[in-house]
């Protein structure tokens, strides 16, 4: 019997194997590389976003709009300071460990954490202003976001290590199990006590614990030599800083409608860009599979082969945006009852997934070590964003904060598409 079933096993990993060779005459792309890879980075992905998704409901139903918003505040300004954990250094390892040089991985960490202390430093700085001024609530969130800033993001360089060594399906079993630690972490808390106090801490904390345990069995099982990259770590920190404006374009948003509006806008606003966030963010596992592949080709084998897979992937987007435009009224009738008013809002910030297709251009110049065509980008977008938040947000409110990150969301697949081909002549051959 048992003999039987292995026969069964085989024959069906087989014609798997056979369908999806043969399904690369249509798309012009290793399938089982991006089967076998693919399927876990977005298998854990699913995960993650079915968890946040949850927790989003749970704010929304059951704490005050002020106390979610407010949740929101904090969180974003801790992404704002988690900059000084050199967030840009997974891609540079990622680069360097599927070149061979596994040690970098511990130097990464050591860099991190040691720049991520400024981050605690400032939070407390932060806390310090609020306690002044006679705001407890965010002075002890902010306290709380001090002692987690410089370990929190630096512990999940594990992750960049076994992208670069390929291993997909430990990713996505590292990365499934953070999440329902960190799930069952929040759930407890938001069920059994609304504190934000209690919300915070047991965020940062859930987090910070699930990474240091997977980070421990990461450099145990998986650091296979001693080799460095000493160039990594410079271009790890020169990715950090192409991100910096596009770390603070990211989160102003939040903090603009927090200041200038209030903490109950926030929560609405959040809920209204909660369910699109979370589908953009299967595509970025498309970043994953990318750069360990393209960083082992040279340049001249990138060309106009990536032209139909960019369409197609523009064209899959775009099924989703309208998918979700029509499915977006049920969703909020029965999961966010309180908050219809966000309901146009998330249907009109939706045609921003169509441009997460940039992720495929984007990841490519990182692979490439395209430094200089990656500050363009980012800068250029980021500053754009930016202005325009502050225009629209001043003259339009919430409403003109969703319109300008679409404009700027497509202004980013323009110019990073014209620059991929510049480089590599993806849509035409030089004349």
């Amino acid at each position: 019997m048992l003999r039987q079933l292995n026969n069964i096993k085989n024959k069906a990993r087989a014609m798997t194997y056979a369908f999806l060779r043969w399904t690369e005459k249509w798309t012009k792309t290793d399938m089982v590389y991006l089967a076998k890879g693919g399927f876990w980075l977005i298998f854990g992905q699913i995960a993650a976003s079915i968890s946040s998704f949850i927790l989003s409901i749970l704010f929304a139903n059951l704490l005050p709009k002020e106390t979610y918003g407010t949740y929101k505040y904090i969180i974003s300004i801790a992404g704002v300071l988690s900059i000084t954990t050199l967030t840009g250094m997974n891609t540079a390892v990622v680069r360097a460990v599927s070149r061979g040089h596994d040690q970098t991985v511990i130097k990464a960490l050591k860099a991190k954490i040691k720049w991520g202390t400024l981050g605690g430093l400032t939070s407390l700085f932060i806390a310090y202003y609020y306690f002044y001024i006679g705001n407890t609530e965010l002075s002890v969130g902010f306290l709380i976001v001090a002692l987690f800033i410089p370990f929190m993001n630096s512990f999940g360089i594990y992750d960049a290590l076994l992208i670069g060594r390929g291993l997909f399906k430990k990713i996505g079993i590292f990365f499934i199990t953070s999440q329902l630690i960190a799930f069952l972490v929040m759930l407890i808390t938001i069920m059994m006590h609304g504190s934000i106090y209690l919300i915070i801490l047991s965020y940062f904390a859930s987090w910070t614990t699930a990474r240091l345990l997977f980070l421990s069995i990461s450099l145990k099982k998986y650091i296979k030599n001693e080799q460095a990259d000493d160039s990594s770590i410079s271009y790890g920190k020169h990715l950090t800083f192409v991100n910096l404006i596009t770390t603070i374009s990211e989160y102003i948003d939040k903090i603009l409608i927090f200041n200038q509006i209030s903490a109950a806008n926030l929560a609405m606003y959040s809920v209204a860009v909660a369910p699109v966030e979370q589908l953009k963010v299967l595509s970025k596992n498309i970043k994953n599979l990318i750069i360990p592949k393209f960083s082992k080709k040279e340049e001249i084998k990138i060309n106009s082969s990536l032209t139909p897979k960019i369409f197609k992937f523009l064209l899959a987007l775009l099924v989703i945006s309208i998918l979700y435009i029509l499915c977006a009224p049920l969703i909020f009738k029965i999961i966010f009852p309180r908050y219809t008013d966000s309901l146009f809002y998330s249907q009109l910030f939706s045609l921003s997934i169509i441009a997460s297709a940039s992720i495929i251009p984007i990841s490519i110049l990182e692979s490439q070590k395209k430094q200089k065509e990656l500050y363009l980008i980012n800068i250029t977008t980021s500053i754009i964003q930016i202005f325009l938040i502050l225009f629209m947000l001043y003259f339009y409110g919430i409403i003109g904060i969703i319109i300008a990150k679409i404009i700027t969301r497509f202004f980013e697949l323009l110019i990073s598409l014209t620059i991929l081909n510049r480089k590599y002549y993806v849509f035409k051959k030089p004349i």
